[in-house]
């Protein structure tokens, strides 16, 4: 606790001393205390996540109500799959406030980390996808987790590889006529449930795969190895690069499309904050939907 005491400039004993009279009076043990220090309990995590939603709740009141409010230093996160127009919309949010200090943060993630960060209110909104594959699994989970899917935009799979690659001027591209290639997907962790897997058709089977943790290393990949991705076809050209381009995906009897539906979680019943509304706004802008 010492760090934490000296950023509230309390000693470290009131600090310990007040945190053990809150957890005489809701009756939980919020952490495990160790001599190698102090880790969240279960009941603890639940507790800053519901701390978190008051916090913010009360911030949104002042900067909205409050004379006072007008100069707190604005924050706001976002975590998401990796989609360049999620991170392009961010940009444009951004430029909107032209506050002299603010804290914003954008998580380009694992899927099951966009999912806690949301939950834990690290970030405010997360953006993913649902299809007939994942979508029972994912629904239960953010279920589970109190949250809620806001559905943005349908689409069907493209295949995105570099203007070089032997099938860049093909009209579309079939699962066999990419079997020669590598395909590369976003690294889930390990042991990570296929459902968790950003890539639409991630159940077929690949003769040739490697996985990458960032946008920028895949796209190395795509043109070092020819490599491909299967995605929905919504990238930003101005953050990608021009060298690349989406390929509709053709499907055959044993291969066959999926739709995308992609869109954003929030906690459920959760008012965005304003920013994260001109965030959605900037999204709702660039896919285009009214």
């Amino acid at each position: 606790f010492n760090k934490a005491a000296e950023k509230l400039f309390v000693s470290q004993p009131s600090l310990t001393s007040t945190i053990h009279d809150l957890e005489d009076e809701l009756g939980i043990t919020i952490f495990n205390r160790t001599g190698r220090g102090v880790t969240l309990t279960n009941d603890g995590t639940e507790f800053l996540a519901h701390a978190r939603q008051l916090y913010f709740n009360y911030q949104n009141l002042m900067e909205q109500y409050s004379d006072n409010g007008k100069g707190l230093r604005k924050k706001f996160g976002v975590s998401a799959q990796h989609y360049s127009f999620a991170v392009k919309s961010f940009v444009e949010m951004v430029k909107k406030f032209n506050t002299k200090e603010y804290e914003f943060a954008i998580r380009e993630t694992k899927t099951n980390e966009v999912i806690d960060d949301v939950a834990n209110l690290k970030s405010e909104i997360g953006i993913l996808y649902l299809s007939d594959f994942n979508r029972k699994i994912i629904q239960n989970l953010l279920k589970t987790k109190d949250l809620e899917f806001h559905k943005l935009i349908d689409c069907k799979a493209f295949v995105y590889i570099w203007k070089g690659h032997p099938l860049a001027k093909n009209k579309s591209i079939s699962f066999s006529e990419l079997e020669d290639f590598p395909c590369l997907s976003f690294e889930q962790g390990e042991g990570s449930s296929p459902f968790f897997a950003e890539e639409i058709l991630s159940t077929d089977e690949y003769h040739r795969t490697i996985k990458a943790n960032d946008r920028a290393t895949m796209l190395n990949l795509m043109i070092g190895l020819n490599g491909y991705t299967l995605c929905s076809g919504i990238i930003c050209e101005e953050l990608n690069g021009s060298d690349y381009i989406a390929v509709p995906f053709r499907e055959e009897s044993d291969h066959i499309n999926r739709v995308m539906e992609i869109g954003y979680i929030t906690k459920t019943n959760f008012n965005l904050s304003t920013i994260g509304s001109i965030y959605i706004e900037e999204i709702k802008k660039y896919l285009g939907i009214s």
